[in-house]
């Protein structure tokens, strides 16, 4: 097989303000190389949402990395804040840090001040295998994120949550994991939002075994290739478009895999993927939808997935769907569902390999059954 070129993902993001327009377009469209001119600084850079001379409300803080905000960083912002009911409105660039929300920052909210995720972007460069810089050790996967939100009741509009770093950078490195966003709040939703990495890009995660935090994901975008959706939460992916993305550095099947839930035995709610689709820049049949992950802090774990009524592209291996991550832990013995799916990656081929729920069975599985007397899919725009 040819192997086509590295895209320089790190590239796109210096070359426009707006990731996105490069590799995470909209997603009702597929992804593709290309940029488009950088915009000039908007005269009204927070749109609609006011601004520090005209401020919606007394917790609204505006962010622009231009300075004509309150601040130009988005952790500044975020270090400004106290309690509960925050919101920052940020305006259109590109925020090159790391953020933190710490759990006592509760209910805050993010805005993209545009409405368009490609136009507003956080992003970092570090992975797993990233030295800390006190010398005592590597970040690690957790370590690695570019966004990370303890907190619960996060709320973010139109913002793209990216991870730069590429293998091609460093070749012999192992911890290759490289998080866009850990999200590990109760009640975390996120609506027409961007996820852009390669492995591990969105970890929908919980603060502790104990926790069974829900978190919604309206209309989003999320793209990767090794496990790039994956955690403990119980989440719901309704109307997202997830892309696999070409392997430079391989020359078999399988690339990858989208999916890899880690949730806990005691959990009776896991993922749900409901009227999204799957495409691939990969070559037919070369991802897995998805893997268990039963992570070593716990054993007990029994990973949760159920798609419906999602489209799964060619790039999905038909046949052969599902795979180990380790064989004490076989796919076959976790809650891995399907409902209705379409597409050439959801053909049953194999039916022992494509465990479908019934129509009964299907009723328990809605946002509504998911995330309880929490409904952020009423609150649209």
């Amino acid at each position: 097989m040819h192997r086509p070129a590295a895209p320089s993902r790190r590239g796109f993001l210096l070359a426009t303000a707006g990731a996105g327009a490069a590799l995470g377009l909209a997603a009702a469209g597929p992804a593709a190389a290309g940029t488009r001119p950088r915009p000039r600084p908007h005269p009204r850079p927070f749109g609609r949402y006011g601004s520090p001379a005209a401020r919606r409300t007394p917790r609204t803080l505006y962010v622009d990395p231009h300075g004509r905000g309150d601040f130009t960083s988005v952790q500044a912002a975020v270090d400004a804040t106290e309690g509960d009911g925050w919101t920052l409105v940020l305006a259109p660039g590109t925020y090159r840090e790391t953020v933190s929300v710490d759990a006592d920052r509760t209910g805050a909210t993010w805005i993209g001040a545009s409405g368009d995720p490609r136009d507003t972007v956080i992003v970092y460069d570090n992975a797993a295998g990233t030295p800390k810089p006190d010398g005592s050790g590597t970040l690690g996967t957790s370590g690695s994120a570019t966004t990370t939100v303890r907190a619960d009741g996060f709320t973010a509009r139109g913002i793209t949550f990216a991870n730069d770093w590429l293998r091609a950078d460093q070749p012999d490195w192992t911890g290759t994991q490289a998080v866009a966003i850990k999200v590990m709040g109760d009640r975390s939703a996120f609506h027409d939002c961007h996820f852009l990495g390669h492995q591990d890009t969105l970890y929908a995660d919980t603060r502790d075994l104990g926790l069974f935090a829900r978190q919604y994901y309206a209309r989003c975008y999320v793209e990767g290739d090794v496990d790039f959706v994956f955690g403990r939460a119980t989440a719901v992916y309704e109307e997202c478009h997830f892309r696999t993305l070409v392997r430079p550095d391989l020359d078999a099947a399988p690339f990858g895999f989208v999916f890899a839930p880690s949730t806990a035995g005691a959990n009776p709610r896991g993922y749900l993927v409901v009227r999204g689709r799957v495409s691939s820049e990969a070559p037919d049949g070369y991802y897995k939808l998805a893997r268990p992950w039963v992570p070593s802090s716990d054993p007990t774990a029994r990973p949760m997935l159920t798609v419906r009524e999602t489209h799964l592209g060619a790039g999905i291996d038909a046949v052969a769907p599902y795979a180990n991550m380790r064989d004490a832990y076989p796919w076959q013995e976790q809650r891995f569902r399907e409902y209705r799916n379409t597409g050439p990656g959801a053909a049953t081929t194999v039916p022992a390999n494509r465990p479908q729920l019934t129509r009964a069975e299907a009723a328990a599985h809605t946002c509504q059954a998911y995330l309880g007397d929490w409904r952020p899919y009423e609150r649209r725009r």
